[in-house]
């Protein structure tokens, strides 16, 4: 017996796996725990996810939404950064990240940009600008990594 499979207009009509993975880096990020930037982040090797993270507090330390901001030079230092949680969550589970790539909801700072190509990130999505950093900018350039912005617009439907 044979099967024919009619194609969908639902799937020409899908999503693309960037725009399907920044939605779900948006999502992320409602789970940060400091409001004064709520990020979140995917990382994704052979269109598969490995890890999630949002910026939050150490493991057992109170969070700002609980107990407000812990301020140094203009930066909140009570939380771990989305993409570093990402990283971490994968060291902590043995999942190699080499050779993945990140969808982030916000453009990554230097000291993240440089964990990522740390642990050997090859390309990384993004839709916010905030305070992009020249120097991240050059490392990512020197380290051949591949740096797309998508713009919100283009996640609705």
């Amino acid at each position: 017996m044979t099967y024919t499979i009619e194609p969908s207009k639902r799937h020409k009509d899908r999503e693309t796996w960037d725009q399907y993975f920044m939605k779900l880096a948006i999502s992320v990020a409602q789970r940060s725990t400091c409001e004064r930037a709520t990020v979140g982040s995917v990382l994704v090797r052979d269109k598969r996810i490995i890890a999630t993270g949002y910026n939050g507090s150490v493991l057992g330390e109170p969070h700002c939404d609980d107990a407000g901001h812990l301020m140094d030079n203009g930066h909140c230092i009570r939380t771990v950064h989305s993409e570093l949680n990402a990283i971490l969550q994968c060291a902590a589970n043995g999942v190699r990240t080499k050779g993945a790539a990140l969808f982030v909801t916000h453009f990554p700072c230097l000291n993240c940009t440089k964990a990522l190509i740390q642990a050997g990130i090859v390309a990384i999505s993004y839709c916010y600008d905030y305070h992009n950093d020249a120097y991240a900018l050059e490392l990512m350039h020197s380290h051949h990594m591949q740096l797309t912005k998508i713009p919100i617009t283009s996640l609705k439907k």
